[in-house]
């Protein structure tokens, strides 16, 4: 819908595309017109399956038709889809080609232009100084351009994209023709014009020109208003001709229906006619109804391949519908269109709303191609659309007549065969039927016919379905046959005297099932005609979901129109604003402009350049008033527009409302045809439960009469041989019965199959439609408040969205100008930098040429003075246009800022959104995936167990096992599952990772995205920001220029200015690399969008792999892609003519600054080639202005493109997030139900498996009460056995007394030993009996717990899995939901619907199979109760058995107590026969031995008696015992028993229960089946109503579809005329191409020239660069040398400045020093004279004093031994051994004996004598010196004294010191040397003076007066020269002591 809106300027082309879509929709709605009044047609015909039959396949031939049709359509948009894509790919790889050659020569130039521009910027930085002054108002950007642009693209982004991309480019073509004609044409008048004012050139002719525009201006809208008038009338007379069209059109259609309804009732009366004459019969024609058998036969075969080409058609069909179904809208929209419907039926008189409602989409498209005509005429003639209307109209019209017409034909070949048929009846009906046996050979044909017909309809999906009733039908099947079978045990005694009876009843029984037959015949007729009439509504149904879908499509599409059209109408207005103030501006500036320049005209004689500047400014002010007059015209035309689209939005609407209420009635007709549908079912099952209750009594009666006949037969030829003959003939006779008897019961089973079969179907369908109807009804309510919900948030969203996008336009303009000024400002800077140099060049010539003055130069200048009079008034208005300029800016520089504000918050909003979209979209993207991985598995695991219920339909519990493989992939074992299950938990691990690593991948590209939009907001802004500080500079140049202008040497001026063209020029280079670098980066961003965009494209295509579903999108995304394509290809080719143009406007540059060069040379006319250069100049500004205008222009056009491709990008991704939403929940619930189905089978298992156990225990308990029986019979024998030999044995007891006396007594002992050893066996035996009964008791007692328990388990499972079904059912209700959800969300997945769709019909599939494993689950319960039930008879039988067992044994105890007593008698009588024999012997022994021993005999006997008695006492006790214990396990047993009894009667009570339980859910299905026997009839009724209905609507098909004929002739011819129109333009496009290619040629050349031009360039500046860089690199060689030497000359000045001053310093302290040696020389003098009389003196002492000691030299020497410390003491003894004359050997002997010394002897000593000296305490460094040797001191003060060599002394200030200053005394530590010298010379010559010796002298005391100082000793001999004289340190002496050396030294010191 964008290409209308888009397309108001395209032309030609445009349209021929739009009449190409609006065919191809009117002949898709003449279609779907034809469809629909087919469908009402074939209502008419009821009882004629054949008319029906030809009906349905004229409407499958019409199907076929268009299906071909179409197919041709897509296969040609395919070839030309790939054709295009092909070409794209080419031409984008040679524009990438270009573009990387054209940027690396960009590249090149860039980096040769910054190089000089450095080196310029140096020389120049000194020079140069920018002066302030005012600016320069901007120039705005032609409308016209912008405008072409703005709305190019739009011509890509077609909806339909009907005639391909073709289409599009020669649409385009055809668009960019037009303009240039357009210009072309606007030029030439402007030219008019032009010259025409050349020839007046006054100010008079300027100001009529302005007023004949204007009124030109006013003609111009007056026409276009009568035009637009014009146009409105034209369509109000289309409209009117339309509408009578139609309403003679719907008068005609009533005629026609009014003619078929009376033909119909013609035939239905005939038919009637035709009926009563059937009854009569005749035995010859059966052989010509035969025939006609044969061939009713052949068409039927013929019908049936039809009927399931139809049928495949229905599944097509179905699926639509469930697809339509799905979707909410649809439904409702369904719902008021099936209301409308059923309205139209029953009223006849509105068929006109019928047909308005039918052609509702060829009316809104025609309004479409209107509105699109109004468009196009604004450009092009009117006349011609209305012409085309027209014949679309008439076109329509012959479609229309040509489809009535045959659909009469169709009908009146149906009305032919119908009476052919009728006749052929006739013919037969008077023929004899009478025979049975051939009418039952035919009725075999007629049967066997039937059921392949039936094989072939039942061959549908619905056979799944079917098991479950089966099921159930051979559940009651069971339940008569065992009632069936009892009645025959009874009936067996009966057999003789029914074998009578049973004849009679056969022959009825016969005439019974000849009946059924026909009535079957019947339902089975009935059966189809209502299976057509379902496929007839549904063929209606898809029609109406088809046509309700065009009408949202268009619904939809003209919302999208009014919101554009909204958009682009605000838009417009606000560039109308700007650009009225932009004229205005303009108008004052061309007002001031002209009178300045009409006062220039009469004053200067160079009226070129007067005339050239009027041009252009009159030219401008023509383009504008062109742009102003356009606008205002597209202004009209998008108000038109939008108030035609508001109408047309309106009409949708209530069309939209009539839709909803006809959808609403509709339904409610639905739903009661759907309860009459109930009802004829349940009718139909009651019946067929009728007739199969008598099929079975039938079987089985001939079944007991065939066994009667055989025991009949078997005891007759026994009993009565003679008899055989007549019995073998009825054996016979009877045997050929029963095999008559059962062919006819196979018979009779096939055909109750094929209808239990449609019935089961009929069942089936009804079922599942209500079922849906539920869930949809819910589904709609859910829906609803979703979408008021939705909406409200789109109402929201919607109002933030144009917020942000008004405040978005306002910084774009604000963009815009502040871009425009400051390309202006640029433009005029290299302007004036050209100047700037021409006039520096001017003046330098004119230095040169300045002696010569001329008569000339005093004109120019007088030219000059005027020309500058005039440039200060043009400066002046500048000035006031500058400050009016400044307050616009400062006033958009405010609200620039509180738009800067405004943005940043909605950037924060928009960030807080795009956050809490990324984790929608990250959790909706892991469900998606997880959804999608087990989608995948189920439907694999779907496939594996469809193949396995093929191949194990037959056993029951590996089919209950596949059921449970369904959650599985690869595993066929129930043991497995719980491993089964670990796997699917592992994958689903996997899936949860991989849909992490794709979140991740989402979130970085949504960060990528969010990065990029903020570089970019950063760049506008910084962009704001410095242009608004480059704006001010501008100004301040303009104004600077403006003074420049202004002065009065103008030559100088014109060097000045030529000067900073040069500048103008650089910085236009400058500008354009910045350009490119933005160029550069844009196309990065797009490189890296398109990165994005692929790996999006790439996850698409793994959705797309995972998914059928999402091939849609994959398309949609495609086209948009491809849609990008094209735009950046344009923008590439538009990128290089624009850099083709920049490359022809500095070639002409260069050219013009060479022309000038050369004129500037020659110097004579200097005034008329400066102003010929200014003029140039200027147009070189304004080029430059339009090509960075375009080039701002494209950059707005790519951040635009930038932003669009980021919200598509954003609204896919919601979608997916919302379709991974929904198929997690799917997924969630599908884990749901196949964990509870696996609890389910797993439950079911462990009671098999429990049953089994109870099974073999049971068989366990009767075995071992077998072997108890056994043990038992054994124990009785035993005993019987034993009881005689008691007896016997009892006898020889007495005689065990006397075992010593005979041998007798021992064989009764080991006979007693016997019996017990016998006795304890059998007590052993009877214990362990005793437990293995208790044993048996308690396994009882836990089998009958057990059975108990799983009766009450399996109960419970029943009652979980009737739960379970339900909650399957109501989560299959939430997975509808939630798919519908998503068809909602997704309009464009109909294949995502249809795949999902067959998937929900797999479930439903699969829950039928899950049916019929419960139903076989009961089966099996059943079976297992009866089980049940016999082993508990069996246990009665046992505890009977037991019972009496427990008498027997309680019989044989009493024999036992019995056996007891006897024994104790026997044993009494034993003792007292004992007595007597031992009486009798002790009275013969009396006798013998007298009365002595007598007394000894009678104690002896006594105390004999006495321990028998204790033996018989102790035996009678243990009895008793074993007694008691007896008769205590009797009773425990009998407690056992009695609570055995109690269990069995539980058991028998819960048996009971269970009975009654399952009478009850009997009853339920019973109930059930009525229940659908009446929604059967209820079905059928509704059935005939919708036959009517369709009857009624196949008349107004064919009227629709002879009318839709005539439209399609007239729209041939419209075709035609198109046609040649097309051939014109084609015409025009080959002619425009030849255009282009010379325009290619030519552009060529240029860019060969160019490319050479600036290949030299190039090497100029290569070589130039090069020495550049050579001599630098020279330059900054030697500086570095330079530099040094510079530092090295510094090091030694500093240096010789130090020598300097320590040399001045040293002169100074000579001088002192020379001074005191003449002093110290005086000195000499005296004391040698002084030393030569003490030498003397010495002599002469010695001389006298050899051999004699000094008393005080002795005595100081003694104290000083005690004064010098202990270790020097011996120094100071040897000195006095060696005064005295001691040797030395005897003083080390005397050292030997004692080492100690005196102390403080040396210092006493050399204190020189006084006692009253103070000894001051050592310091630390003059205890060292006191510690060496007094002799090596004195040697080495000699050796100092004596060592002529003095190092250089150090000259410091602070050295030099007075004579007497106190520092003396701190020096006094180097005196150590000199005293151990001296001390060392003194003692080395004893033979010279002694120095002590001599006395002291007044003049210069040798010992100081303060004694010992801290020096050490007193004598000034001994003291340092330091002290006395001023003396260097000393140094040791160097070889190489030169006077360099030593100044180091010092200096270092």
């Amino acid at each position: 819908m964008s290409s209308w809106l888009g397309g108001l300027g395209s032309g030609l082309g445009q349209s021929l595309g739009q009449v190409g879509g609006s065919l191809a929709s009117l002949t898709g709605q003449i279609s779907n017109f034809t469809k629909d009044m087919l469908m009402e047609g074939t209502e008419e015909v009821e009882e004629l399956p054949d008319s029906r039959t030809k009906e349905i396949e004229a409407i499958h031939a019409i199907l076929r038709s268009e299906n071909e049709r179409l197919k041709k359509l897509c296969t040609d948009l395919e070839e030309k889809h790939e054709a295009s894509e092909i070409q794209i790919k080419q031409q984008s790889t040679s524009y990438r080609n270009q573009l990387q050659q054209k940027e690396v020569e960009i590249s090149h130039l860039k980096a040769r232009q910054i190089a000089l521009q450095d080196q310029l910027l140096k020389l120049q930085s000194a020079a140069q100084s920018v002066p302030s002054g005012a600016g320069v108002p901007a120039t705005t950007a032609s409308s016209s351009f912008a405008y072409g642009i703005s709305h190019h693209p739009s011509a890509f982004h077609d909806d339909d994209m009907d005639f391909g991309d073709i289409i599009s480019s020669q649409q385009e073509i055809n668009r960019l023709s037009n303009e240039v004609s357009r210009l072309e044409s606007e030029v030439g008048h402007w030219r008019h014009i032009a010259q025409t004012s050349k020839a007046q050139g006054t100010h008079n002719s300027d100001q009529s020109e302005i007023c004949k525009l204007q009124n030109i201006i006013k003609e111009l809208k007056q026409n276009r208003s009568q035009e637009i008038d014009d146009h409105q009338h034209e369509m109000s007379v289309l409209q009117n001709a339309h509408q009578q069209k139609l309403t003679e059109i719907s008068r005609r259609h009533r005629e026609e229906l009014s003619d078929y309804e009376e033909r119909i009732e013609e035939l239905e009366n005939l038919l009637q006619q035709g009926g009563s004459g059937v009854i009569e019969t005749d035995l010859s024609k059966i052989y010509e109804m035969q025939k006609t058998i044969q061939v009713l036969q052949t068409e039927k075969v013929e019908s049936t391949k039809k009927v399931e080409e139809l049928e495949d058609k229905i599944k097509d069909i179905n699926k639509k519908l469930s697809s339509a179904e799905n979707d909410r809208d649809i439904l409702r929209r369904e719902q008021e269109q099936l209301n409308v419907e059923k309205r139209q039926i029953m009223e006849e008189c509105e068929n006109l709303k019928l047909e308005c409602s039918k052609l509702q989409p060829s009316a809104v498209k025609q309004s479409d191609t209107m509105t699109e005509k109004e468009r196009i005429l604004a450009q092009s003639a009117s006349v011609e659309e209305v012409f085309r209307l027209q014949q679309a109209l008439s076109d329509a019209e012959n479609e229309i007549m040509r489809l009535s017409s045959l659909n009469q034909e169709k009908l009146q070949m149906s009305l032919l065969k119908l009476n052919n048929e009728y006749e052929v009846i006739k013919s037969t009906a008077t023929r004899d039927i009478s025979l049975n046996s051939e009418l039952h050979d035919l009725r075999l044909n007629l049967e066997a016919k039937e059921q392949e017909l039936n094989e072939s309809i039942s061959e549908k999906e619905t056979l799944i379905a079917e098991i479950e009733e089966l099921d159930r039908q051979n559940q009651e099947a069971t339940k008569h046959m065992i009632l069936i079978k009892d009645q025959l045990s009874k009936q067996q005694n009966e057999g003789d005297s029914i074998i009578s009876k049973l004849k009679q009843d056969l022959n009825d029984e016969k005439n019974r099932v000849h009946q059924l037959e026909d009535d079957k015949m019947d339902i089975t007729k009935e059966l189809d005609v209502q299976k057509e009439k379902l496929i007839q509504s549904e063929v209606a149904l898809n029609d109406l979901h088809l046509t309700k879908q065009k009408l949202e499509d268009k619904v939809e599409n003209l919302v999208d129109q009014l919101n554009k059209s909204q958009e682009s109408n605000v838009s417009i207005q606000k560039e109308n604003l700007e650009l009225k103030e932009h004229i205005r501006q303009n108008e004052e500036e061309l007002s001031r402009i002209r009178n300045e320049l009409t006062q220039s005209l009469n004053q200067d004689s160079n009226s070129n350049f007067k005339d050239t500047l009027l041009k252009e400014r009159e030219a401008e002010v023509r383009n504008l008033k062109q742009n102003l007059s356009e606008l205002e015209q597209l202004n009209e035309n998008l108000k038109k527009v939008a108030f035609d689209v508001k109408m047309e939005n309106e009409k949708l609407v209530l069309a939209c409302e009539d839709v909803r209420h006809q959808l609403e009635e509709s339904l409610a007709g639905n739903n009661q045809l759907s309860l009459e549908k109930n009802t004829i079912v349940e009718t139909l099952k009651m019946e067929k439960g009728e007739i199969e209750a008598e099929l079975c009594w039938a079987k089985k009666r001939l079944l007991e009469e065939a066994n009667k006949y055989e025991k009949t037969i078997e005891e007759l030829s026994n009993a009565r041989n003679l008899n055989t003959s007549a019995l073998q003939l009825e054996h016979e006779h009877l045997i050929k019965l029963h095999q008559k008897k059962d062919m006819e019961i196979a018979e009779l089973k096939k055909n109750i199959e094929q209808m239990d079969t449609d019935h089961k179907e009929t069942k089936d369908v009804l079922s599942s439609s209500l079922e849906e109807q539920k869930q949809l009804t819910q589904l709609i309510n859910e829906k609803e408040i979703f979408i008021e919900k939705l909406k409200e948030r789109s109402s929201k969203l919607q109002e933030e969205l144009d917020k942000y996008s008004q405040a978005l336009r306002k910084n774009e303009i604000l963009r815009q100008t502040i871009e425009e000024k400051d390309r202006s400002l640029g433009s005029m800077k290299e302007e004036n930098n050209h100047l700037q140099e021409e006039l520096e060049r001017l003046r330098e010539q004119q230095s040169r040429t300045a002696p010569v003055a001329d008569p000339k130069t005093l004109d120019s200048v007088t030219e000059l003075a005027s020309e500058v009079s005039q440039l200060n008034t043009i400066k002046e208005h500048l000035e006031e246009e500058i400050k009016h300029h400044q307050k616009i800016i400062e006033d958009q520089n405010q609200s620039k800022m509180q738009l800067l504000q405004s943005l940043q918050e909605q950037k924060k909003e928009m960030d807080e959104f795009r956050y809490q979209h990324e984790q929608m979209n990250a959790t909706h993207t892991q469900l998606f995936l997880e959804k999608d991985e087990e989608i995948k598995s189920l439907q694999k695991t779907i496939e594996q167990i469809k193949t396995q219920l093929h191949e194990e339909r037959q056993d029951i519990q590996t089919d209950n096992s596949d059921i449970f493989q369904e959650t599985k992939v690869q595993s066929l074992n129930i043991e497995n599952g719980s491993e089964k299950h670990d796997l699917s938990k592992a994958e689903t691990e996997r899936l949860v990772k991989g849909i992490k690593e794709r979140e991740l991948e989402i979130k970085l590209l949504n960060e990528k995205n969010i990065s990029l939009t903020k570089q970019i907001d950063q760049l506008s802004k910084d962009e704001v920001g410095k242009l608004t500080q480059i704006i001010q500079q501008k100004d301040l140049e303009i104004q600077a220029l403006h003074a420049r202008i202004s002065s009065t040497s103008y030559t100088q001026d014109v060097v000045y200015l030529q000067q900073q063209l040069q500048a103008y020029a650089m910085e236009r280079e400058k500008v354009f690399a910045v350009l490119n670098e933005k160029t550069r980066e844009n196309s990065h961003l797009k490189t890296e969008y398109h990165k994005m965009m692929d790996i999006v494209a790439a996850k698409e295509a793994a959705l797309i792999k995972l998914q059928d579903e999402n091939k849609k999108l994959s398309t949609r995304f495609e086209s948009s892609g491809q849609d990008m394509f094209r735009e950046t290809i344009q923008n590439l080719s538009r990128i290089i003519r624009e850099k083709d143009i920049e490359i022809d406007a500095l070639s002409q540059k260069c050219q013009t600054l060479l022309a000038v060069l050369q004129t500037s040379s020659t110097g004579n006319e200097a005034g008329g080639v400066n102003s010929n250069q200014f003029e140039e100049l200027l147009q070189e500004r304004d080029k430059l202005k339009q090509q960075v205008k375009k080039m701002e222009e494209w950059k707005q056009q790519v951040m635009t493109t930038v932003q669009n491709m980021q919200h598509e990008s954003a609204q896919l991704q919601e979608e997916l997030h919302q379709l991974q939403a929904q198929v997690l929940v799917d997924s969630d619930n599908n884990s749901k139900l196949q964990v509870d189905y696996t609890g389910l089978i797993q439950s079911y298992e462990q009671n098999e498996t429990k049953l089994k156990n109870f099974g073999q225990e049971l068989a366990q308990v009767q075995h071992s009460i077998g072997q108890l029986c056994n043990t038992k019979d054994l124990l009785l024998g035993k005993l019987d056995i034993i009881s005689p030999q008691l007896s016997s044995a009892s006898l020889l007891i007495p005689q065990s007394a006397e075992s010593l006396r005979a041998s007798k007594s021992d064989v009764s002992t080991e006979s007693s030993e016997l019996l017990q050893q016998e006795l304890e066996e059998l007590r052993k035996s009877l214990q362990e009996k005793d437990a293995t009964i208790r044993t048996l008791q308690e396994n009882n007692h836990r089998l009958s717990d057990s059975i108990a328990a799983t009766s009450e388990l399996e109960r419970k499972e029943h009652e979980q899995t009737d739960s379970e079904i339900k909650q399957l059912k109501e989560k299959q209700d939430v997975l509808q939901k939630l798919l519908k959800e998503k068809d909602l969300l997704i309009k464009a997945k109909s294949d995502q619907l249809l795949s999902s769709n067959e998937n929900f019909t797999n479930k439903v599939n699969e829950n039928e199979l899950l049916r019929q494993a419960v139903t076989n689950l009961k089966e099996r319960i059943l079976i297992l109760e009866m089980d049940i039930g016999k082993l508990k008879g069996e246990n009665e039988k046992i505890v009977e058995t037991s019972r009496g067992k427990e008498t027997e044994y309680q019989a044989l105890q009493e024999t036992n107590m019995k056996f007891s007593m006897m024994l104790r008698e026997k044993e009494f009588e034993c003792h007292s026969m004992k007595e007597k024999a031992l009486a009798f012997e002790q009275l013969l022994k009396e006798k013998e031995q007298g009365k002595t021993g007598e007394l000894n005999q009678l104690l002896n006997a006594v105390k004999s008696m006495q321990e028998k008695t204790v033996v018989f006492q102790q035996e009678r006790d243990q009895v008793m015992l074993a007694l008691k214990q007896k008769q205590m396990e009797n009773t425990a047993l009998q407690n056992e028993v009695q609570r055995l009894r109690d269990k069995e009667f539980r058991s028998n009570q819960e048996l009971e229960r269970l009975r009654n339980h399952l009478l009850e859910s009997e009853d339920s299905y019973t109930r059930e089946a009525l229940a659908a026997e009446d929604r059967e009839t209820k079905l059928r009724k509704k059935v005939t109503v919708l036959e009517e209905k369709l009857v009624s609507s196949s008349n107004a098909m064919e009227n629709a579809s002879h009318q839709a004929s005539v439209q399609v002739e007239s729209l041939q011819e419209q075709l035609n005329v198109v046609s040649k129109q097309r051939d014109e333009t084609v015409l025009q496009l080959s002619v425009s191409q030849e255009q282009v290619k010379q325009y290619a040629l030519s552009l060529a050349n240029l860019q060969m020239v160019l490319e050479h031009f600036q290949q030299e360039e190039k090497a100029m500046y290569s070589a130039e660069l090069e020495k550049q860089k050579q001599l630098i690199a020279e330059w900054k060689k030697k500086a570095e040398n330079l530099e040094g030497k510079v530092i090295s000359l510094q090091e030694r000045l500093d240096e010789a400045n130090a020598a300097l001053d320590s040399a001045s310093r040293l002169t100074e302290q000579l001088d002192v020093k020379e001074e005191q040696i003449e002093e110290l020389k005086k000195q000499n003098e005296l004391r040698q004279e002084m030393l030569d009389d003490v030498q003397k003196k010495l002599m002469n002492l010695a001389n006298s004093s050899e051999g004699k000691v000094d008393k005080v030299l002795m005595r100081n020497l003694f104290i000083g031994h005690f004064h010098t410390p202990k270790n020097q003491r011996h120094e100071v003894l040897r000195l006095m051994g060696s005064i005295l004359g001691v040797r030395r050997e005897e003083m080390e002997q005397l050292f030997h004996d004692d080492q100690g010394g005196v102390t403080r002897w040396m210092t006493g000593w050399l204190g020189g004598g006084s006692k009253s000296v103070p000894n001051t305490p050592l310091r630390p460094n003059q205890q060292s010196v006191l510690n060496s040797s007094f002799s090596e001191l004195f040697v080495k003060f000699l050796e100092t004294e004596s060592h002529p060599s003095i190092p250089p002394p150090k000259l410091s200030v602070h050295d030099m010191k007075p004579l007497d200053s106190p520092g003396r005394r701190k020096r006094d530590t180097n005196a150590p040397e000199s005293f151990k010298d001296t001390a060392e010379s003194r003692s080395g010559r004893r033979t010279d003076v002694n120095p002590f010796l001599a006395p002291r002298s007044a003049a210069v005391p040798l010992i100081n007066p303060a004694g010992l100082g801290p020096g050490g000793p007193g004598h000034l001999l001994l003291k340092p020269i330091s002290d006395v004289l001023p003396t260097f340190t000393p140094l040791p002496a160097l070889p190489d002591n030169s006077a360099g050396v030593v100044l180091k030294d010092l200096l270092k010191q």
